[in-house]
């Protein structure tokens, strides 16, 4: 990994998408984005108009009452942009949280694209999460996979070699290439027998990714705790039922067998960098603690 990663890729605004539903399972991808719009104190600037878009029988509007108005209002299922800078070095990141639409698909990617261009977008990550034949006692699995050559390159990761039915994750992504824009995808892999959210170690996995995209370490506040208590929740349902625990047990068999040849010193020296940015720079909290 270069130690500049966003510099070889025409360095900012990085704009970060995760859309809910097919594309977020646990709600790891969604929680991520979530957790970066409070972390770096993201404001919105722009939304599109979720009429063309979105079957409200599907993802319906939602009343609640607004205290500084006196009124009920509705807010309707839409994708909203937001600008942060990072804490540490100061780089524009666009933030694009939308539901995954249920029509016109090509022109939803291509106002989302055309929103981020206005905004200077330079390159496009798109967060996914998968379920997946996993042990949730094990790290999540995050695979980084991108259809453009210089990204290929430039962050030494594999072109995807998936085959089958996709998401409006997938289809922005090609939009993106189509329009020369460089994207890299990050799908984490959540335990499909814990498939119900929050998944916050997912989550926390595709926060890790990130930090190496960016190259300064994201803001955590409790997440850790969080997944380590979801980690503990789950042995003990899994303990209950001896079914569950026994196909843990194979999963953690599988998984320790596959990745024992990766145990390499490059694996090391990668954790260790990221340990060392961390103790340097200093994980800061949620902005405003």
């Amino acid at each position: 990994m270069t130690e500049d990663p966003t510099a070889a890729l025409g360095r900012e605004p990085l704009v970060i998408a995760a859309f809910e539903g097919w594309n977020d399972a646990g709600s790891a991808a969604t929680a991520a984005l979530h957790h970066l719009h409070d972390a770096w104190d993201a404001e919105i600037v722009d939304s599109l108009d979720p009429e063309d878009f979105h079957d409200f029988q599907v993802n319906r509007p939602v009343v609640a009452f607004d205290p500084e108005s006196g009124t009920r209002q509705i807010s309707w299922p839409t994708t909203h942009f937001a600008v942060a800078r990072t804490p540490v070095l100061g780089r524009t990141v666009i933030l694009v949280h939308g539901i995954e639409p249920s029509l016109r698909w090509r022109r939803y990617c291509q106002q989302v694209l055309d929103t981020t261009a206005t905004l200077g977008g330079t390159v496009l990550v798109t967060l996914g999460a998968l379920l997946a034949d996993v042990p949730h006692t094990r790290p999540i699995p995050v695979t980084r996979s991108s259809e453009s050559e210089d990204v290929r390159l430039a962050l030494d990761v594999q072109e995807s070699t998936y085959e089958g039915p996709t998401g409006i994750v997938g289809v922005l992504q090609h939009a993106a290439l189509e329009q020369e824009l460089p994207g890299i995808s990050l799908w984490a892999a959540v335990p499909h027998y814990v498939a119900q959210p929050p998944s916050p170690k997912a989550t926390l996995a595709l926060l890790g990714q990130l930090e190496q995209l960016i190259g300064e370490p994201v803001p955590l506040g409790d997440l850790p705790e969080e997944a380590e208590a979801w980690r503990r929740g789950v042995d003990e349902l899994a303990d209950e039922d001896p079914e569950i625990a026994e196909y843990v047990a194979q999963l953690e068999e599988a998984k320790d067998t596959v990745e024992l040849p990766e145990a390499s010193g490059e694996a090391i020296a990668q954790e260790f960098e990221r340990y060392l940015r961390r103790r340097d720079k200093g994980d800061r909290g949620p902005a405003g603690s």
